[in-house]
């Protein structure tokens, strides 16, 4: 098995074992731990906690662990107890940092398991989705394409807007006197979004309409623009059901947010910092 995948297990065995003192305290469920897959030192290493290692690091690594490297990892597990074991003798279990992290993988686990429990009891439905996938489309940004001159002084940008006031025609006059690249496409920008361009270009594209050119030319820190909109756009939306998944997961985090917030509203805070 990879060395490098081994050492990478270390931390989420010691959340393991953080949480397995947790479980051990009085009034907690105990879950079906099954038959010990091995003994260290007079303690069994459950099924139910080796599963859930194995699982661990079936998720980290995004594939199955073969019935080989199941082997190796017990023994990865048999190592850590021993260590873990090792360390509460000499009093590591007791130093003030320990407890805190110990406490910390405790809290995460509770956290975890008690959202994902309080989603499965409060599902997100059918009738759910399909006003956040509206909702999502509304916000798609519009797509524009356009042209531009750009030039180093505000004197020549208006000479080049005059000219084309006058009847010039705009891609000639972008090949003959502008610096920036697209200047050798007839300043053809093609499509773009506004969030993708300097604010004072994007407002001075966003109040065109296609057709129009700036009736003067828009300053920003690359020069002066003289810019023509070509023509505008709404971006296709994807199909409902290619993104119900990523629709549904917004749904989650949304009820999850406002679970959160009424655990807040009714819970006395006094934040000393």
């Amino acid at each position: 098995m990879n060395r490098h995948l081994l050492v990478g297990l270390l931390l989420p065995l010691t959340l393991l074992a953080g949480c397995g003192k947790a479980a051990d305290a009085p009034g907690a469920k105990k879950a079906d731990a099954g038959p010990p897959v091995a003994v260290v030192n007079g303690k069994n290493i459950t099924k139910s906690q080796f599963d859930l290692y194995v699982e661990t690091v079936e998720r980290q690594s995004k594939r199955t662990v073969s019935a080989e490297e199941k082997t190796q990892l017990l023994d990865q597990f048999i190592s850590m107890q021993l260590a873990a074991e090792a360390a509460a003798k000499e009093g590591v279990d007791k130093e003030a940092k320990v407890q805190d992290q110990l406490a910390l993988a405790r809290l995460n686990v509770l956290v975890d398991s008690g959202l994902q429990q309080w989603l499965e009891k409060n599902p997100v439905t059918d009738e759910e989705l399909r006003p956040e996938y509206d909702a999502q489309v509304s916000q798609m940004p519009k797509e524009y394409h356009a042209r531009h001159i750009l030039v180093d002084d505000q004197a020549k940008a208006d000479a080049i807007t005059k000219q084309l006031k006058a009847g010039g025609d705009f891609a000639k006059a972008a090949e003959k006197n502008s610096k920036d690249p697209s200047g050798k496409n007839g300043g053809d920008l093609g499509w773009f979004t506004l969030e993708t361009m300097v604010k004072p270009f994007s407002d001075a594209v966003a109040a065109l309409q296609p057709g129009q050119m700036t009736d003067a030319p828009v300053q920003s820190q690359f020069g002066w623009h003289i810019i023509k909109l070509e023509e505008s756009r709404v971006t296709a939306p994807p199909a409902f059901e290619d993104v119900k998944d990523r629709v549904k997961m917004l749904v989650q985090r949304k009820k999850l947010q406002t679970y959160l917030d009424d655990l807040r509203k009714n819970a006395k805070i006094e934040k000393k910092i």
